[in-house]
C-alpha cells in the first residue's frame, strides 16, 4: 500500500495528496535568507525614497541660486566661458604632446599624465591661463593644506611667481577715472616703472602735489572684477550642482570652502577693506605705545578707492637682508625681537592679524623700525582656537609635545577619540625636523673701488615648498588621528614658520619661543590680568 502524506496546499487551500516521493522538499532554512533581501531591498527602496525627496525639496533652492548667480554675472559669464574652453584646449594639447611622448615607454604612462588635466601640475598650468582669478584661487590652495591634498598645495607654490605689469597708459586711465578729476592735480610725479606687480594688482611709486609726500599707489589691474565675479560666481554654481548631485559632498563643506575662497579673494580686491585692515593695525600699535618701534603705512583716504589705496611709501630692506640692515641697525637681533613682539601683541590686541609676513612685507626700515606692508591678507581668530592656540604655543616653548597634541585635538574638528599619546609623539618627530630644515645663508665678497675695501654681504635664502612640507607633515599627521583644522590655524602656523627663518639668520643662537625677551600671547594675558 503507497504512503501518502496530506499537506495543506498553498493555493486557494486546498489539500495535496501526493505519494511521499514525490512530494517537494522544504527547507525552511532559505526563508531566512529570502526575507533579509527583501529587507535589505526595502531599506533601500526607503533610503533612494527619502533622498529623492530631500532633493526635490532642495532643488528650488539650488534653481533660485543659479539664476541669481547667473543674474548677477551677466555677459561677462559668456566671454569667460570662451576664455576658459580655449585655456582647456591649450593645455589638452600641452597634455596630448606629453602623452604621446611617453607612449613608447615600457614603464607605461607617468601618474601625472593619467590624471590629465585633473594632474597637480595640468590643472595648475591650465588656471595661469585662465587669468588672475585661478591664480589666486592656485594661492588660496597653495596657503590651505588643512583643505587640499599635499600634491596640490605644492605644486599651486608656482602661481606665487611674478605676474606681468600692466601698461602704464591702462593704469593711467584708472587713476583719473578712480580720482575723477585730472592726476597731475593730485600727483606731482608718478613713476611709470611698477615697483612690483602681482595677479590682480600692480604698484607705483608717487609724489603728492602741494606736500610733496612720497607715496605708493596700488592700482587694482583692469577688468579683474568683472572676471572674478564671473568665474567665481561659475565655481560656487559647479560646486552647488556637485553637492546636489552627491550629497556626501556636503559632508566635505564643498559649497562652504568655495564661499570661503570667493570671500577671502574678493576682500582681497577691495581696498576699501585693505585700507580698513592697516589703519586697524596702526591703532594697535598707538594704544600699545609700539610706534617707536614699528609702523604700516599711513593711507591717503582722499586718494584712495575700492580700485586704489594710496599709502605712505616707508623706504627699508627685507627682514633677509643681513648685511643692509647691519648698516641700518646695531642689532639685527633686535629687530627680530621687536618684529616678533609686535606681531604676537597683535594675536591679542588687535582685530585682525597680518597673515602674510614674507620678506616681502616685512621691512627694516632706515629709521630704525619695523615696517609692515602689505595687509591683502589678514586672519581672525575664533575663541575657540585662541585658547588652543595659547596652549599650543607654550607647548612649543618648553617642548612639550603632549600638550601641543591635546591643544591641536582642541582646536580641530574630529568625530572620534584620539590616541593624544601617539599623536605627541609623531607630533615630536616633525618638530624636531624642524632643526634639520636647510636655510641657505648666500654670502658674496665685493671691492669698494673707490676705498679698495672689502665688503660682504649676507642675505637669506629658504627653499618655500620646502617649509611648506613641515607645514603639510603636520597637517597630514593631524588628519591621520581625524582632525580638521581652521583655516585661521594653517595661516598662523605659516607666519611661525616664516618666523623661524628670520631667526636663523638674524639670530642663529636664539629660540624665539623660550627667550624671555619675546612675549608670547600667553604670557601678555597673564601681565595683563595681574596688571
Amino acid at each position: 500500500m503507497a504512503v501518502v502524506t496530506v499537506l495543506r496546499g498553498v493555493s486557494h487551500g486546498r489539500l495535496s495528496l501526493l505519494p511521499h516521493s514525490q512530494l517537494p522538499i522544504v527547507r525552511p532554512r532559505n526563508r531566512p535568507n529570502v526575507l533579509r533581501i527583501f529587507a535589505r531591498y526595502s531599506q533601500a527602496h526607503d533610503l533612494f525614497t527619502t533622498r529623492l525627496q530631500d532633493r526635490l525639496e532642495k532643488l528650488p533652492k539650488l534653481v533660485e541660486d543659479i539664476v541669481q548667480t547667473s543674474l548677477n554675472t551677466g555677459p561677462r559669464g559668456a566671454l569667460r566661458l570662451a576664455q576658459g574652453v580655449q585655456a582647456v584646449v591649450g593645455v589638452g594639447s600641452e597634455w596630448l604632446q606629453d602623452v604621446s611622448k611617453t607612449a613608447n615607454s615600457s614603464t607605461g604612462l607617468p601618474t601625472q599624465l593619467q590624471l590629465g588635466l585633473l594632474s597637480p601640475l595640468y590643472l595648475r598650468k591650465l588656471f595661469e591661463r585662465m587669468g588672475a582669478t585661478y591664480i589666486k584661487l592656485g594661492q588660496f590652495i597653495a596657503s590651505a593644506p588643512t583643505l587640499f591634498p599635499p600634491e596640490y598645495v605644492q605644486e599651486f607654490q608656482y602661481c606665487f611667481d611674478r605676474a606681468p605689469a600692466v601698461p602704464f597708459e591702462e593704469i593711467k586711465t584708472i587713476l583719473g577715472e578712480e580720482l575723477g578729476r585730472p592726476i597731475d592735480t593730485v600727483f606731482e610725479y608718478i613713476d611709470p616703472a611698477p615697483l612690483a606687480s602681482a595677479s590682480i594688482a600692480q604698484v607705483h611709486g608717487a609724489r603728492i602735489r602741494g606736500t610733496g609726500e612720497d607715496v605708493v599707489i596700488k592700482v587694482l589691474k583692469p577688468g579683474i572684477e568683472d572676471i572674478l565675479v564671473a568665474d567665481l560666481n561659475f565655481i560656487y554654481i559647479a560646486a552647488r550642482i556637485l553637492e546636489f548631485l552627491s550629497p556626501d559632498l556636503s559632508r566635505a563643506s564643498l559649497v562652504a570652502i568655495v564661499k570661503d575662497i570667493r570671500e577671502s579673494m574678493l576682500e582681497e580686491v577691495d581696498f576699501n577693506k585693505e585700507a580698513t585692515n592697516v589703519e586697524s593695525f596702526r591703532r594697535y600699535l598707538e594704544a600699545m605705545g609700539l610706534t617707536r618701534q614699528a609702523t604700516a603705512p599711513k593711507v591717503y583716504p582722499q586718494y584712495s578707492t575700492k580700485r586704489i589705496l594710496t599709502m605712505e611709501r616707508l623706504y627699508g630692506v627685507p627682514l633677509t637682508d643681513l648685511d643692509s640692515i647691519k648698516s641700518l641697525v646695531s642689532s639685527p637681533e633686535i629687530s627680530l625681537i621687536t618684529a616678533l613682539n609686535v606681531w604676537f601683541g597683535s594675536l591679542l590686541a588687535c582685530e585682525s592679524f597680518h597673515a602674510d609676513v614674507h620678506a616681502g612685507n616685512l621691512w627694516q626700515l632706515r629709521d630704525g623700525r619695523i615696517g609692515f606692508l602689505d595687509f591683502g591678507i589678514v586672519g581672525r581668530i575664533s575663541p575657540k582656537t585662541w585658547a588652543a592656540m595659547e596652549v599650543f604655543l607654550q607647548s612649543i616653548s618648553i617642548e612639550d609635545y603632549e600638550s601641543m597634541a591635546s591643544a591641536l585635538i582642541d582646536m580641530g574638528a574630529t568625530g572620534k577619540d584620539v590616541d593624544s599619546k601617539a599623536f605627541a609623539r609623531d607630533l615630536e618627530k616633525i618638530f624636531l625636523s624642524i632643526q634639520d630644515l636647510d636655510t641657505e645663508v648666500i654670502v658674496a665678497a665685493a671691492r669698494d673701488t673707490n676705498t679698495n675695501a672689502n665688503t660682504v654681504a649676507a642675505n637669506v635664502a629658504f627653499d618655500e615648498r620646502q617649509m611648506n612640507a613641515l607645514f603639510l607633515d603636520v597637517v597630514r599627521v593631524s588628519e591621520s588621528y581625524g582632525l580638521k583644522f581652521p583655516r585661521e590655524f594653517a595661516l598662523l602656523l605659516k607666519q611661525l614658520l616664516y618666523f623661524d627663518r628670520y631667526t636663523r639668520l638674524l639670530a642663529p643662537n636664539m629660540n624665539m619661543y623660550r627667550d624671555q625677551r619675546i612675549e608670547l600671547v600667553s604670557n601678555r594675558r597673564q601681565r595683563n590680568i595681574y596688571q
